[in-house]
């Protein structure tokens, strides 16, 4: 069973939050609620998500304050922002939003359709990184395994396993290029899109290391995202 992503909804008004999850609910992620930026940032101590969705006018801490905060922990910086302003101050403000770290900056009232659209290209990013993880997961067991003598013919049921998961994973990552091509997509979505398919070019590069006859001792398998 494929895990949903999760998606954050900041804003302090509760009508807009119920908007928000009337467009995004057919994306079949999971949304999750946050009514200020301090409850956001609670939200992303204990949670991982694919995309955050912020406005920028609230009490207290705004959306450039908010973003700030995000940037600035480990655990969350390099997750997309995408900014929802209800007011166009001219492009002094939307710079301060991209200053700030947003992927994006959209006004209020937005076309429902492009904000679905613009919110799957990340969630599918993100989906693609956790396949990726996985892969090189499993690729380390079978390096620490082969250290261990493993059997030859359990090493190469496992080694014909991660290669099938593997281009499963190129083919999709490889359809998404081209779907962002084609659409001329933001260009923090086509950068990141880019470093997934680097990772998995070294992913593919270490797991051929080890096919037999490959002359590969075990290629050192790299965890940085």
């Amino acid at each position: 069973m494929v895990q949903k992503a999760k998606i954050l909804l900041v804003d302090d008004r509760p009508e807009n939050l119920l908007a928000l999850e009337a467009i995004l609910s057919a994306l079949d992620q999971t949304l999750v609620r946050a009514s200020s930026g301090e409850e956001a940032l609670k939200a992303l101590l204990t949670d991982d998500f694919a995309v955050i969705l912020l406005d920028v006018q609230m009490p207290g801490m705004d959306g450039f304050e908010t973003a700030a905060h995000i940037k600035r922990r480990e655990r969350t910086r390099d997750i997309p922002i995408i900014f929802l302003t209800a007011i166009n101050h001219g492009p002094h403000h939307t710079f301060r939003g991209y200053a700030a770290g947003a992927v994006d900056y959209i006004s209020k009232p937005f076309d429902p359709w492009v904000l679905r659209a613009k919110v799957s290209v990340f969630v599918e990013l993100y989906m693609k990184n956790c396949q990726l993880r996985e892969q090189a997961a499993l690729l380390r067991l079978q390096l620490e395994g082969g250290k261990g003598g493993v059997g030859g013919k359990e090493s190469a049921g496992l080694l014909a396993e991660l290669s099938a998961r593997l281009a499963a994973v190129e083919e999709q990552a490889e359809a998404l290029s081209k779907q962002l091509d084609d659409e001329s997509a933001d260009a923090a979505a086509v950068a990141t899109a880019a470093h997934l398919e680097r990772k998995l070019t070294g992913l593919r590069r270490a797991l051929d290391a080890l096919e037999p006859g490959s002359g590969g001792g075990g290629a050192p398998v790299s965890s940085q995202n």
